[in-house]
């Protein structure tokens, strides 16, 4: 029975099975990069067609046993699903297979545990793990006696000693409850990080906000490392980064951004894993615009943006504005597929974060968004109040200003977007000149 769920280094078989009305035949191509990312080391690879998914091993144990050949073939340490498999699913494939079995949220998990530095994204991990592991107790611990009670005077009653002597309890249902205990307190630290995530975004609220989201490695960090002259950690792998990132973007003619870069998305992201966290992905649920940043050289990105779509419907971005990024045109190997990405996205900016190549382009765009439709406005102010005064030279393009005694006109032209955060600072006048 196998006491960890980590792959660091094993042997790895991986195994995709697919009913046979499925158009496509799995390729295994993501779930080998997730092995690899995880430390395994890949030895076969055994796509099955299957009629219909076994309650008992998903494939069927005449499948299930020439799986188990292969694994004694290859030495393998660890057979990887690309499906998602339930307890007794993985408990009747090891009596089978004698070895360990995980499945894909399992192998995702594993990959965020090695990832996590920050200490919100460690809790956000080990929740994640618990919430996971919780149902499955039952296949994964072999400690599962009963723990002695008090039968008397005899030597297993005096165990417990006085106060704990009863009828006996499972070890299962200590786990359970110590799971359940922990998984509690960790929520509980979380909302705590969940609200000073908040504020940190409430006391943004003068500020667009742009966040970067797509698949993960599309070269989201890469991106905003050359935007705002930063040095987010970043590696060619999967998940490399897990933290938000929050920096200052200069647009030019005085546009001040904040961008956001955020854990990358994959298909079949485990449920568990988007609810622990939540508080990352706050940052593109409230952000003003969404950078959907695509690894245009891939020759999945068409899925992988339905995937990444997907998941921001998930988390409450499905109505955000996008913008979509198609990165990596320098190592695009055929340009019929760029230009099938093209035809499908004619909005899309096409880049290299590598080379530089388009960003400008990438700029001049999030700049029209940033303005949207903008306002021509003549505004009356106290020359003593310095916080309107701020707004404006902060937030606006300022045309002129004309003093008197005691006010100021300026007339700016503003994102008809913050007049709602000009209003609220309450100058003496607004007048829109145009609209």
């Amino acid at each position: 029975m196998r006491q960890t769920l980590r792959v660091k280094k094993e042997r790895a078989i991986l195994v995709a099975a697919f009913l046979r009305n499925q158009a496509n035949e799995p390729d295994l191509v993501e779930l080998s990069a997730l092995a690899e990312s995880a430390g395994a080391i890949v030895v076969d690879r055994f796509p099955q067609k299957v009629r219909r998914i076994s309650p008992a091993t998903y494939i069927g144990k005449g499948k299930a046993a020439q799986l188990a050949e292969r694994v004694k073939s290859f030495s393998a340490d660890v057979v990887i699903f690309d499906n998602n498999l339930s307890p007794g699913q993985i408990r009747e494939l090891e009596e089978i297979i004698e070895t360990k079995v995980i499945d894909r949220s399992e192998l995702i998990l594993d990959i965020f545990a090695t990832r996590a530095r920050t200490k919100q994204a460690k809790l956000q991990v080990e929740l994640a793990q618990l919430e996971y592991t919780y149902p499955r107790l039952t296949r994964m611990w072999s400690h599962l006696d009963s723990v002695a009670g008090a039968g008397g005077a005899t030597a297993a009653g005096a165990v417990g000693g006085i106060g704990t002597r009863g009828t006996g309890e499972q070890q299962l249902e200590i786990d359970r409850r110590l799971v359940n205990k922990k998984i509690t307190e960790l929520k509980r630290q979380l909302a705590s990080i969940d609200k000073r995530k908040m504020r940190e975004i409430g006391g943004r609220k003068n500020l667009f906000k742009i966040c970067l989201v797509g698949y993960t490695n599309a070269g989201k960090s890469t991106l905003l490392n050359i935007l705002t002259d930063s040095d987010v950690f970043v590696e060619d792998r999967l998940f490399a980064t897990l933290d938000t990132r929050t920096k200052k973007w200069f647009l030019g003619g005085g546009a001040e951004v904040l961008l956001s870069d955020t854990v990358g998305f994959i298909k079949n992201l485990p449920h568990h894993l988007v609810a622990s966290f939540k508080a990352t992905l706050e940052e593109a649920v409230n952000a003003d615009l969404l950078l959907h940043v695509v690894d245009s050289s891939d020759a999945q990105a068409a899925e992988q943006i339905v995937a990444v779509k997907g998941v921001l419907k998930k988390i409450g971005c499905g109505k955000s504005s996008v913008l979509i990024v198609l990165n990596k045109v320098d190592i695009v190997s055929q340009v019929g597929e760029l230009e099938i990405l093209q035809t499908m996205f004619p909005d899309a900016v096409c880049i290299s974060a590598n080379t530089g190549f388009g960003l400008e382009q990438l700029g001049k765009a999030v700049l029209a968004e940033y303005k949207g439709d903008e306002l021509l406005l003549r505004i009356t102010v106290s020359q003593s109040d310095g916080r309107v005064q701020s707004f404006l030279r902060a937030y606006s393009q300022i045309l002129q200003e004309q003093y008197s005694d005691d006010f100021v006109i300026i007339e700016v032209r503003l994102s008809q977007k913050l007049l709602p955060e000009l209003k609220r600072l309450n100058p003496e006048e607004i007048e829109i000149v145009n609209t």
